[in-house]
Order: structure tokens, then C-alpha cells, then sequence
């Protein structure tokens, strides 16, 4: 049984020291859900001899290491140190390391083997990290309709390769949603500001894209104008619908404002090491499908 602590005498500096302790508000971190279960005391308040702390940080280092290699990163993460809480907290609860990420639509509207090779290389990553949690990864491939739409696709052809990409990544056991979904799902990610100005060097990058594959109203620069506002209602909306996951993006950290702010961002090679360029933009050249013209379909699959 343990003895009571006596109380210091009245004035002195252990008593003040006391007093603060016994007032002072409890501080609470924002990720504190998120960080590895504490040891409970015991023998009279002294810690265990081998606390739990040391073997899942040692084991988080380990997972960390397993997929943060220069083997699937294009650039070092964003924020290492938010990660690797990301990383103790799936360890010390035993739970799936979460990845996230947009997984957009391009000219095609079948999947083709640029979206099969990505997607086995994303498998390939789950495998590593495996190999170092028994808990493994999951994967979730937020289908970003809303871009599509956004770039003038008719709805037949987003519905027929995100249905595509659908099967195939749940032969992966990987997840899909729609982004669509979530924006509905989280009406207080429409409460931020979407008048602020486009940073010069992410507009140009925008624009730049948008003179390949938008298709809107509006020329180019108002595309990605939209484009930049939409981002930023869907940003939130995914942080609130995967607390606590790693979001995952082809895109390099010019580009971080685009993607949630209190999610650690793992900037990935796309289909192999060295290469970034997105699956669903290849090949390069090719044309939008439409109703009447597709080259991903056997003639007779198409409308009449």
C-alpha cells in the first residue's frame, strides 16, 4: 500500500509548486487521440521498469522506415514528425497504418495498364509495410468525380472508369469513395474561405494543367481558378472523414496547399521509382473519350 504524500508547509516553494499543479488546467493536444496509449504507474506512482513506450516507438521507427524510402518517396515528406505520430499511434493501438489518396480521370474511360502497374506499385508499398506491422495498411482511393466533372467528362465516362478502377483496387483490398461523398458528408468544410488569392506559383502549375485536360467554361485560367477553390472545401472535407491517416499524392509539395492541412502528406512516385506522371493522364496525347468516339471499348459496348 502506498503512503499519502504529505503536504508541504505553508510559503514554501514545494507548497507553491503544489498548488500550481492542483489548479492548473489539463493541456490537450490536438492529435492527442492519436498518440500511443500511456503506462498507467504503479508501485507507488514509479513507472514499470520496461515501458510500453520503448517498443512501439522502436517499432514505429521500423514501420516508418519500411515505406518513407527513396524506393515509392519523389521528395521527403512534409511533415516527418506528424507522420511518424501517425505511424506510433497505428502501432501502439495495433491498428491498419491508413493511406489516402485522390486517384483522378483522365481521357480514358476503362482502365488500361498505366492504372494497373500504379496500383500494384501502391501493393507493393502495403506489402513493405507489412512486413513491419502485423497490422498491415489500408488503402483508400478517394475517386475525385468532382475534378472530372469539373474538366467537362460526361458522366457515363466517369461512372464507367471509376467503375473499373473500383474492381480493380478492391482485388487489392483496397477501399474507394467518391469525393463527391465526402464534400456532402461534411457540410462545415464550406466554411472556409474560397475568395483568397491563387499563390502565383501554384496558379501557374494549375494552368498549366488545365491547357491540357480542362474542358470547362472559361478559358484555362478560370478553370484553374475553380479548380483551386474547389480544393479548398475538399481539403477539409477529407481531413474530417480520415483522422489520423496519411495522405498520399502524385504531386510534388509545390502543390500543398491543395491538400489537407492537419494530415501528414507522403509525396509518392506514381508507377514506379522515377516516375511521377499520374496513370490516369496516359498516355499524354490522347483524346477524351466520348459517347460516340472511344477507344477503350470494343465498338459494340458503345450507345447506340
Amino acid at each position: 500500500m502506498s503512503r499519502p504524500t504529505s503536504a508541504a508547509p505553508a510559503g514554501s516553494p514545494t507548497a507553491a509548486v503544489q498548488d500550481r499543479a492542483r489548479t492548473a488546467p489539463t493541456a490537450h493536444s490536438p492529435y492527442e487521440r492519436h498518440g500511443p496509449p500511456r503506462a498507467t504507474p504503479v508501485d507507488g506512482g514509479r513507472p514499470p521498469r520496461a515501458p510500453v513506450h520503448a517498443t512501439v516507438e522502436a517499432t514505429a521507427e521500423k514501420v516508418l522506415r519500411s515505406f518513407n524510402t527513396w524506393s515509392f518517396k519523389r521528395e521527403q515528406p512534409e511533415n516527418p514528425h506528424l507522420l511518424l505520430q501517425v505511424v506510433t499511434t497505428a502501432v501502439a493501438y495495433a491498428e491498419p497504418l491508413r493511406f489516402v489518396l485522390y486517384w483522378g480521370k483522365g481521357p480514358r474511360c476503362a482502365a488500361a495498364g498505366e492504372d494497373i502497374e500504379c496500383l500494384d506499385f501502391i501493393g507493393s508499398m502495403v506489402t513493405r509495410v507489412r512486413q513491419a506491422h502485423v497490422a498491415g495498411a489500408a488503402v483508400t482511393l478517394i475517386l475525385t468525380d468532382t475534378h472530372a466533372r469539373h474538366n467537362g467528362h460526361a458522366e457515363e465516362s466517369i461512372d464507367s472508369y471509376f467503375a473499373a478502377i473500383t474492381a480493380e483496387a478492391t482485388r487489392r483490398g483496397f477501399q474507394t469513395c467518391r469525393l463527391s461523398t465526402l464534400v456532402a458528408a461534411a457540410p462545415e468544410a464550406h466554411d472556409v474561405d474560397t475568395t483568397a488569392p491563387v499563390p502565383d506559383d501554384v496558379l501557374e502549375s494549375l494552368a498549366a494543367s488545365a491547357g491540357k485536360w480542362y474542358r470547362g467554361e472559361g478559358s484555362a485560367l478560370d478553370g484553374a481558378r475553380a479548380y483551386y477553390a474547389m480544393n479548398m472545401v475538399e481539403k477539409r472535407a477529407v481531413e474530417i472523414a480520415f483522422p489520423g491517416a496519411v495522405f498520399v499524392t502524385f504531386n510534388g509539395s509545390k502543390l500543398r496547399s491543395l491538400f489537407p492541412t492537419r494530415m501528414p502528406v507522403f509525396y509518392m512516385y506514381s508507377l514506379r521509382r522515377g516516375f511521377a506522371v499520374k496513370p490516369w493522364f496516359l498516355p499524354a496525347d490522347a483524346e477524351p473519350c466520348g459517347p460516340d468516339d472511344c477507344r477503350c471499348r470494343p465498338a459494340e459496348t458503345l450507345p447506340d
